[in-house]
């Protein structure tokens, strides 16, 4: 991390990433802190270093120490980033979901709209004005790449297998990496400093996906990287990452988010992509009906 007399980390995005990167490395109780300033940005803009210090169950002192590890001149310039970071809220989408709650009185049906309140505010975190220019530059580094691998395991797999599915329709250069039978390193071995990497993972975290980041890392590979916290180990190294709301009163972590991400960094893959992406959609699309693959509905 930078010393007092580096220059404070302009923004709340680079404040971010320098925790992240270096987040493995800290006391335990700056790594406490580190987490609470993390995971409650909001937080951080509008309480008081003592009630923020109470909350992540730290001294201010701890605090401050942290602040200055990154560069800041005092706790307060510290705050300043998360209170000029503030925004708009995000779409909200989960009042929809309240007052659908509102209307449901049967106590049979309130984990059934529990579920629906969740999905909701976990898509309306998603939608922010941060988030569409991350949308942007992954979408323009896949574009560059020469080819795009895609990883996710357990339970991202099946984030992984729609994006590459579907991210292959109109560009074939997608890759989904499966690692069966003690493949991975051989199946990442091709992709090197004109590749890009997307990778899915949330806690609990798959070792399979770190160590492919791992790999893919040490070959030059730019990684796009869909996790839940910027704590997570996906994320050193990262090009580009997204920490996507997963909340759910279902026992695992919930994929809504992280499906939806993927339909809008391919949309507008193909929207600011050359037209032989459309082409390509179209092929796919005929080549499927000459073979059978649909059911016209009459």
């Amino acid at each position: 991390m930078p010393d007092h007399a580096t220059r404070p980390a302009p923004d709340l995005e680079s404040v971010h990433r320098q925790l992240a990167e270096h987040y493995a490395t800290l006391s335990p109780q700056l790594k406490r802190a580190a987490s609470y300033v993390l995971e409650h940005p909001t937080e951080m803009a509008f309480q008081s270093v003592r009630k923020t210090a109470q909350a992540a169950s730290v001294t201010p002192s701890t605090l401050v120490r942290l602040a200055k590890r990154l560069g800041f001149e005092s706790y307060e310039s510290f705050r300043e980033v998360f209170q000029s970071a503030v925004q708009a809220a995000p779409v909200e989408l989960s009042g929809r979901a309240s007052r659908l709650k509102q209307q449901v009185r049967n106590p049979q049906e309130a984990l059934f709209v529990e579920v629906g309140d969740a999905a909701f505010d976990n898509i309306g975190r998603l939608f922010t004005t941060d988030n569409q220019a991350r949308v942007q530059d992954a979408a323009e580094r896949i574009l560059a790449a020469r080819r795009v691998a895609v990883i996710g395991f357990r339970d991202t797999f099946a984030c992984a297998y729609h994006f590459a599915y579907v991210g292959r329709i109109a560009m074939p250069d997608v890759t989904l990496i499966r690692g069966q039978e003690g493949g991975l390193l051989t199946e990442l071995a091709p992709f090197d400093e004109q590749d890009v990497v997307v990778a899915f993972g949330f806690e609990p975290y798959c070792a399979e996906t770190v160590k492919a980041l791992e790999i893919a890392r040490a070959n030059g590979v730019q990684a796009i990287v869909v996790t839940d916290t910027l704590r997570s180990p996906l994320v050193p190294g990262a090009s580009v990452t997204f920490t996507v709301a997963n909340a759910t009163p279902h026992f695992f972590p919930s994929l809504l988010s992280a499906i939806t991400l993927s339909e809008a960094i391919l949309a507008e893959c193909v929207a600011v992509g050359p037209d032989q992406l459309v082409d390509n959609v179209a092929s796919f699309e005929r080549r499927m009906r000459q073979l059978g693959a649909y059911v016209d509905v009459d």
